[in-house]
């Protein structure tokens, strides 16, 4: 059995949503934040950054316990052991979904995040930093509708790679800046969002 631990956040969001297209079944186990719960003794066992999302699989690789945080990771762990296409078995296309699930995991989300931060949460307002990530996250918002044009996902087939982004393409893409001026990637994220895995992952829950 998995144990999945995660909030809502673009990260959170991340993990239930390759869990639930996984199609391997797991106990969602959520961590508040706004608690601070992340920093509980027994969480730092299994998340040492104190960082959500994480997982605990008692059924890992051999058999073995194994306990894994990085949203990146899970993704990429819960595809390869559903074995569904989420995480391909060509080596060939293998290196595409790695590509854009380490830009979703390292650069996007990270970039989106400092958007959502002094645009959103900070109580100090600070001009030159919100026109600045405005314009980073609008420069990445064109640069995946400018791909997705000869493409229908990110990678090809649908994968964790474009799990990796789309959360925070629905947070700040849509909810914020809008996707008028970036069709391709509005097609995509429609597309994405109708899936019923996605409905059950992007359902409300409570600790």
């Amino acid at each position: 059995m998995i144990d999945l631990y995660t909030w809502t956040t673009d990260n959170g969001f991340k993990a239930r949503h390759g869990a639930e297209e996984s199609g391997l079944e797991y106990t969602l186990k959520p961590v508040n934040l706004r608690k601070k719960a992340q920093f509980e003794p027994e969480y730092l066992k299994i998340s040492p950054g104190h960082k959500i999302p994480a997982l605990v699989d008692d059924d890992g690789p051999g058999g073995q316990r194994i306990t894994l945080c990085e949203s990146g990771a899970i993704l990429k762990y819960l595809g390869e052991k559903a074995g569904n296409g989420l995480y391909p078995a060509d080596p060939v296309a293998r290196v595409k979904v790695d590509q854009w699930l380490f830009f979703g995991s390292s650069t996007f989300t990270t970039l989106a995040q400092q958007y959502g931060f002094w645009n959103k949460r900070n109580p100090e307002d600070v001009p030159p930093a919100k026109k600045h990530y405005d314009e980073v996250l609008r420069d990445m918002l064109a640069t995946l509708n400018r791909h997705l044009g000869d493409n229908e996902y990110v990678a090809g087939n649908y994968s964790v790679a474009d799990i990796s982004m789309y959360p925070d393409v629905h947070l700040h893409g849509v909810n914020e800046i809008g996707l008028a001026e970036y069709p391709n990637l509005k097609r995509w994220h429609d597309a994405i969002e109708v899936r019923p895995a996605v409905q059950r992952a992007w359902e409300p829950f409570s600790d």
